[in-house]
């Protein structure tokens, strides 16, 4: 639009240059909301994503069916970390998640689904909709996943922080554009406004103008007849753009700390980062896989398997390489705690063909006092 075209409009335009302003408003600042709640899904997905499911039976893990289900490629068009990385942003993003399974025993995360809840009897799932496709039988709440993160959305809780957060975020940025903003008065001659050609010619000189200002380092600027072009100065305020970043942080920190991530973490904070990362992974890792972990027992194992000792496991990422924990591995086997195999199992480490990791080894350093003593009155005897 014109500068003379918004003169001679100018009252049949307001209502919807208002509109406009605020609808920018929203658009320019919505991304804070996104990038927070982003980051800390990415984050809890991707932790997730490198767990190991499997079912340990005998004291052995099985490697079967299942196990490559949950492990390697649920269904033909996910693989397991990009499957698990879904259900946790379905999980938090809408507060529950369905699992079905298809005729050719693919895992399917379900887009959309009516759930019918019943009192004394399994509920039951219509409408399930994946990927477009919509299935037109009920699923019963015995041959599906289902899981639920908590008793409240938690997207009410970030709409309601955003409420707040959003429009002084919206105000600080806007505050910031207008800063530095060049501004200026141009006065113009009422007799051109009646000659059309007269117009055309003002205002594409006015367009060149404001190109030279905010193209150019340097710009000159030739005055003409019936057209003065002052410019305003700016404010003399003061405030910088880590107001900015003050405000987008706080309300990362607040998501984060609604879905139990450690604030230093989503900030990449180096000290102490040991410490926090066992935090993480305690207050909100494992109590994500907890809730996995009982519905797959639900699911996967029957009343007489679990009571004669079948358990649904996980192994979650602890440390960044086994040379971390090689001193707790070393206690653990001196001491008699654990043999071979059970450590070898814990650090990720295939089963050994070797016996001797059948056997509880205690050294001496462990063994009792009276030993050694009688050993010691036997070496003087």
């Amino acid at each position: 639009m014109g500068l003379f075209d918004f003169i001679t409009n100018r009252n049949k335009e307001l209502e919807f240059m208002f509109d406009l302003e605020q609808i920018g408003d929203v658009s320019s600042r919505i991304h804070m909301k996104k990038l927070a709640i982003q980051t800390c899904t990415d984050m809890i997905g991707r932790t997730i994503s490198q767990t190991e499911f499997f079912i340990r039976k005998d004291d052995k893990k099985l490697i079967d069916d299942w196990y490559y289900k949950m492990n390697v490629k649920p269904n033909m068009n996910m693989n397991a970390s990009m499957f698990w990385q879904t259900v946790i942003h379905k999980l938090i993003h809408d507060n529950e998640c369905l699992i079905i399974q298809s005729d050719s025993e693919d895992l399917l995360i379900a887009d959309s689904f009516v759930r019918n809840p019943y009192p004394l009897v399994g509920d039951t799932f219509k409408e399930v909709v994946v990927r477009g496709y919509n299935y037109n039988r009920t699923f019963a709440m015995a041959d599906v996943i289902y899981l639920e993160y908590s008793n409240s959305k938690l997207a009410k809780l970030f709409d309601s922080l955003y409420t707040d957060y959003g429009e002084l975020f919206g105000r600080i940025v806007s505050f910031q554009k207008r800063k530095n903003q060049i501004r200026g008065i141009v006065d113009i001659d009422a007799t051109l406004l009646k000659d059309t050609d007269k117009q055309a010619a003002l205002q594409n000189y006015i367009n060149k103008v404001y190109s030279a200002y905010s193209e150019k380092d340097i710009a000159y600027v030739p005055q003409q007849k019936a057209f003065k072009l002052e410019e305003l100065k700016g404010s003399t305020q003061t405030h910088g753009v880590d107001e900015v970043m003050k405000v987008s942080n706080g309300y990362l920190d607040q998501v984060a700390m609604a879905l139990g991530i450690p604030r230093p973490l989503v900030h990449g904070d180096m000290a102490d980062v040991d410490k926090v990362t066992k935090n993480y992974l305690s207050f909100c890792i494992d109590p994500f896989l907890k809730k996995i972990r009982d519905e797959l027992t639900a699911k996967s194992l029957e009343k007489s398997r679990f009571f004669a000792g079948d358990r649904v496991e996980t192994n979650r990422v602890a440390y960044r390489d086994i040379f971390d924990v090689a001193t707790a591995v070393d206690k653990l086997r001196s001491s008699g705690v654990a043999n071979g195999h059970e450590l070898r199992d814990r650090v990720g480490l295939p089963r050994s063909k070797d016996p001797l990791h059948d056997k509880y080894v205690i050294t001496k350093n462990y063994q009792e006092s009276n030993e050694a003593l009688k050993g010691g009155e036997k070496d003087e005897a």
